[in-house]
């Protein structure tokens, strides 16, 4: 039985969580993971909430193995319901991450995908990212982000600002990221932008690498 609807932040009885958007955007994210990813190896998932898009992605790249993480319990109870479900096994026990501290449960990956963390997290997750990932990637690996960003070049979507209120409205820290901030945040902590591709429903997907 799938479990009710639910976002970060929100409580929940149920073990397995269900963010309906995971359904919606998950083919589209492993078109371009299929472009970005390394054929082998291991892909970090910082902020994996309810677990859905690791047990999705693990089973269409099973040559890589799979670490998800979270900083919220529950999420992380939901994590590992899902992947019980699944029998996957490239996928690894959820880490307690909190993309915000200096030292990181892992010691170094392949890969890092953070998928709908920027805009529901305070401006210094985002930071916090950028900083572990060029701890934890060897150079040219990839960190790879998917979510909505306000891009200084392009009309932004009303669906977006709308969404971006409703966010703020919520929690003062949380919004839609100018892009281009962004772009400056990562070069400072030693990641350089590399592509972009424009997603279903004004969404963006990001990559950067990490410099040599």
């Amino acid at each position: 039985m799938t479990p009710g609807p639910w976002v970060p932040g929100d409580g929940g009885r149920d073990a397995k969580r269900h963010a309906p958007a995971t359904e919606r955007n998950r083919d589209a994210i492993a078109a371009v993971l299929a472009d970005w990813l390394p054929p082998h190896g291991t892909v970090l998932e910082v902020a994996s909430g309810s677990g859905e898009h690791v047990v999705h992605f693990a089973a269409a790249f099973p040559r890589l193995d799979w670490q998800p993480s979270d900083p919220d319990a529950a999420g992380r109870v939901s994590i590992a319901a899902w992947s019980a479900e699944a029998g996957l096994p490239n996928i690894a026990a959820p880490l307690a991450l909190d993309a915000t501290a200096p030292d990181w449960p892992v010691s170094r990956a392949d890969a890092i995908l953070c998928i709908n963390m920027v805009h529901i997290s305070p401006w210094d997750a985002t930071l916090g990212l950028f900083a572990g990932a060029a701890r934890l990637l060897g150079p040219g690996a990839p960190l790879i982000l998917y979510g909505p960003y306000i891009d200084p070049d392009v009309p932004t979507a009303e669906s977006n600002l709308a969404f971006d209120a409703s966010l703020r409205a919520r929690d003062p820290a949380w919004g839609l990221r100018d892009l281009d901030r962004i772009k400056v945040a990562a070069t400072d902590a030693g990641l350089d932008f590399a592509d972009r591709r424009a997603m279903p429903a004004n969404n963006l997907m990001l990559l950067f690498r990490r410099r040599a």
